[in-house]
């Protein structure tokens, strides 16, 4: 990990620590599982002894900010998995309504963040979007892993969401894209296998990209809320075109084992 860390200027005392990490997982640069460096860099970092920084450390660990595993190593805690218990996940993925209602949410609060985004993203934010539209456009042209481009999606959009500079919008858009990572929407790799859904993505999400780093807010966020209604559409084609594929392959074996009893009857 960079030095991210800076040096702490006056009383050097572990409630000034406790504060800055605070502040960097709050401003999203310190994400889960982000290991912190070892307490000799830590210390030299925020020039503190290091009692300060144990204390600190400790009074984070009790606060659950973050967590020490065996094995060595200090670590941002998962604190957003606490938002949808597995229990609640397991209710989401199971119920078609849901999977409307979280795309009904995403499409309103993924329009703000593109707005937001276009309004206050630095030129080091805009580096990094670049960074991810490029691997995007790579994978894209590869065309062989659906879940790789599945997963560059979701990064693409923790980015955007990142450039907005709101706390709150933050970790809110972060509990969403989780319920993604963990499979709660298994069905949403369907949209891929879509005749020419994959470059219908593509176009959108360089549509937002082009207004976020142009500065282009009105843009964004219709390119934003455009690009989840289309989600929800393919979605359910995906899954129509699923349940359709479905009963014409149990129709096919019905047939076929149909025929092989007629002609084993003839005989």
């Amino acid at each position: 990990m960079s030095e991210i860390f800076s040096r702490i200027e006056h009383s050097r005392t572990a409630d000034e620590v406790v504060q800055q990490i605070e502040s960097l997982i709050l401003e999203g640069v310190l994400r889960v599982s982000d290991r912190l460096p070892g307490e000799r860099e830590l210390s030299r970092q925020f020039d503190v002894s290091r009692p300060i920084l144990r204390e600190a450390l400790k009074a984070l660990e009790e606060r659950g900010l973050i967590v020490a595993r065996q094995g060595g190593g200090t670590y941002v805690a998962d604190m957003i998995g606490q938002v949808f218990t597995p229990p609640m996940r397991e209710l989401i993925g199971s119920h078609p309504k849901a999977c409307a209602d979280y795309l009904e949410y995403r499409r309103e609060i993924e329009g703000i963040a593109a707005e937001y985004a276009a309004r206050r993203a630095t030129a080091d934010d805009r580096a990094f979007l670049d960074r991810v539209m490029e691997r995007m456009e790579a994978a894209h042209q590869r065309g062989d892993d659906f879940e790789e481009e599945a997963k560059i999606d979701v990064e693409f959009h923790h980015a955007v969401g990142e450039c907005a500079h709101n706390i709150i919008l933050l970790h809110t858009l972060r509990s969403c894209y989780r319920l993604l990572s963990d499979g709660v929407f298994q069905n949403r790799l369907l949209v891929f296998t879509l005749p020419g859904a994959r470059e219908d993505l593509l176009v959108q999400h360089r549509a937002i990209y082009k207004a976020v780093v142009g500065g282009k807010p009105a843009e964004a966020r219709r390119a934003a809320m455009d690009h989840i209604t289309y989600v929800e559409r393919s979605m359910a084609e995906a899954e129509r075109t699923g349940e359709w594929q479905r009963v014409s392959k149990l129709r096919l074996r019905q047939r076929s084992e149909d025929g092989s009893r007629r002609s084993g009857t003839d005989r």
